[in-house]
């Protein structure tokens, strides 16, 4: 694995700029991004091209032994060519464009910001798509960040009207499918179709969801056609683009099918405290360590966006500047999220950033060296594992006998239709994944569509959109299966499902739903039966099962809680972590795969014939190696932000 750094020659010293690179070498980095934010740098007026500046950067990175990856400026567009065109602003939600001046203010759907963009990528692409010191490409920066995927713009309401004929045919065919005889909400022609804000009442969710979907494919245009130019003008170099944690308003499934490999940006503090899904105990807990699941689900789940192949583009190397509350990360702790996206996979970590810049609205983001430039903590940290990693066997990858599959689909159904103020889509996942973590199994997080073939247990959490094709591939799987509340609830065309929920899961789970409840905090329900109880909040089912179905536990009134039928589990409610840990490791059991219920902070991952652990903190924790071990990092008992690895066999 490569340690790598983002980089912003344009805003120090050309000066600087050679021994800044020199350093990196010595540091042991061997990757550095750069230009995703100068637009304004490279095209300062329409049309003409500055490159003096970028050639040298690159060159003087080169010079060095570096290899780079040039970011597409596309997030930042230049003031020209909003003053020149201001119909490519997104249009916010009450009508108002959005003001230019930071990042991100600019309409997928605008066919002018389109033209500007790729006349900027193709020229860039021309310009260094054959450098033998660029190795890659990203394409833009976080989309959507900052809440800008949904623009209400004149022009993206065309191209929704566009899209909806092209996916119904004809305005009888989406009035249908859509129950648009309810409150006289039938169109006579496309044109009638407004946008789904603004309404007195709450939009047809079918509405809202197809809205949602339009808004994703803008995204996934706008990008592959990036991608294309790309791929034309600088062949052999990784086409990628980096994700953001929790973050679901465009389905990045069907992106990592136009991108060489997934990497995302890893802020494991920041995360934690800006994830309202997170109880504020555990928030405080983890305030300087980060949530010890947050950056493996994300690990995991980009590993497989990328069909195998992701990194860290931007790694939290010291305080963030943009959470409500923005901790100094504990000693190592720095350290030990590096080796733990090298353990899930990664191809390379790249740390966000290499000094910290002393003006503009990142002033309070911290980086390898102070902004008087001396190195941070996180610097120190970074040299010490480039060290480390020299004496790691680079090992393949295994496949996970764990597969929890995930769904934006799911995510925009729950969000458009929550039934209850605190569902989230990512909170009922992440609690599964966490239960998995907390005994010591490997998970991947992967699509709807993904073969199954080979795994040991499935997960399901709120799979709203469950289909025929997935369910057809769970009775053809071995697996034992995990099916959580909500799943399988809704159709295509978001209604409830036929037969009632879980719909096309029904046959696998032997059951129907009757009824749902979604519980205000202090609602909790008791449940007990079969070796398990515990307590159940937020979301709750009255099921009947079907004759072969068996009821494991039951509510205290009597009412089935979790059910079992053959290989699958179906789960009533949202069960508190206790609770959910127990009903997996007896499926985990079942599946015969080997668990152990770790010490709180602990966790485990393999990579090829290398077990790794890393503990969180706090105090110290005993590691489950074997007697005998090969130790190639730590040793058998950890402290804080401790990593330690062995050989398994």
């Amino acid at each position: 694995m490569k340690l790598g750094v983002c980089y912003y020659p344009e805003q120090w010293d050309s000066a600087r700029w050679r021994d800044d690179a020199r350093r990196m070498a010595a540091m042991g980095l061997k990757l550095v991004r750069i230009a995703e934010f100068a637009w304004a740098r490279m095209e300062p007026r329409e049309g003409e091209f500055e490159w003096a500046w970028l050639d040298e950067a690159v060159g003087t990175l080169a010079e060095a032994g570096l290899e780079v990856v040039l970011g597409t400026p596309t997030a930042a567009p230049p003031r020209w060519l909003t003053e020149r065109y201001p119909e490519v602003l997104a249009v916010d939600a009450q009508g108002r464009p959005r003001g230019a001046g930071s990042r991100r203010h600019v309409c997928f759907s605008s066919d002018k910001y389109v033209s500007a963009s790729l006349t900027i990528v193709e020229a860039m692409a021309r310009r260094y798509g054959q450098h033998p010191a660029v190795v890659g490409w990203q394409t833009d920066n976080e989309y959507g960040c900052h809440d800008t995927v949904q623009s209400y713009s004149p022009r993206a309401l065309a191209r929704f009207r566009n899209w909806l004929e092209v996916r119904y045919g004809d305005i009888a065919t989406l009035n249908e499918r859509w129950g648009n005889v309810f409150w006289s909400m039938s169109c006579d022609g496309f044109e009638q179709i407004g946008l789904p804000v603004g309404l007195p009442a709450q939009a047809n969710p079918i509405h809202a969801l197809d809205w949602r979907r339009f808004a994703s494919d803008e995204v996934l245009r706008f990008n592959r056609l990036q991608a294309d130019v790309l791929r034309a003008l600088s062949p052999g170099r990784t086409v990628l683009h980096n994700f953001m944690g929790f973050f679901g308003e465009f389905d990045h499934h069907a992106m990592g099918r136009d991108l060489d490999m997934a990497t995302w940006d890893s802020y494991p503090l920041g995360h934690t405290d800006s994830t309202a899904f997170i109880p504020p105990a555990e928030r405080l807990r983890w305030a300087r360590s980060g949530h010890p699941d947050i950056a493996a689900f994300h690990h995991d789940l980009y590993r497989n966006v990328g069909r195998g192949r992701f990194g860290v583009m931007e790694q939290q190397a010291g305080p963030v500047n943009w959470a409500p509350w923005n901790p100094v990360p504990q000693p190592g702790q720095v350290r030990a999220w590096t080796l733990e996206a090298f353990a899930h996979g990664a191809e390379f970590v790249s740390y966000f950033r290499w000094r910290q810049l002393p003006y503009a609205q990142e002033q309070m983001h911290s980086g390898l060296h102070d902004s008087d430039d001396r190195v941070a903590a996180g610097g120190a940290e970074a040299a010490r594992v480039a060290i480390e990693l020299r004496e790691l066997p680079d090992e393949a990858t295994r496949p996970a006998p764990v597969a929890l599959v995930l769904d934006y689909t799911s995510h925009w159904m729950l969000e458009t239709q929550r039934h209850g103020a605190d569902a989230s889509y990512f909170g009922e996942a992440f609690a599964l994944y966490g239960a998995a973590r907390r005994l010591g199994l490997d998970v991947d997080i992967v699509g709807p569509d993904a073969p199954l073939d080979g795994r040991a247990l499935v997960l399901l959490p709120a799979l709203l959109a469950a289909d025929a094709a997935l369910a057809q591939r769970l009775e053809q799987s071995t697996a034992q299966v995990i099916i959580g509340a909500r799943s399988g609830s809704k159709t295509a065309d978001f209604r409830i499902a036929d037969g009632l929920p879980p719909g096309p899961l029904a046959p696998l789970a032997g059951l129907r739903v009757r009824s749902v409840e979604s519980l205000r905090p202090g609602m909790d329900v008791a449940l007990e039966g079969g070796g398990l109880q515990g307590r159940a909040s937020a979301w709750r089912e009255q099921v009947e099962a079907e004759a072969g179905t068996h009821v494991l536990a039951r509510f205290e009134d009597g009412t089935p809680a979790i059910l079992r039928r053959g290989r699958v589990r179906y789960l009533a409610a949202t069960l508190e972590p206790t609770l959910l840990d127990a009903v997996v490791e007896g499926a985990a059991k079942d599946a015969g795969l080997s668990t152990a219920r770790l010490p709180e902070g602990l966790r485990l991952r393999r990579r090829g014939r290398v077990q790794f652990a890393f503990h969180s903190g706090p105090g110290r924790v005993a590691v489950p190696a074997p007697a005998g071990a090969t130790w190639l990092l730590g040793e058998r008992e950890l402290g804080p932000a401790g990593v330690a690895a062995w050989l398994a066999d």
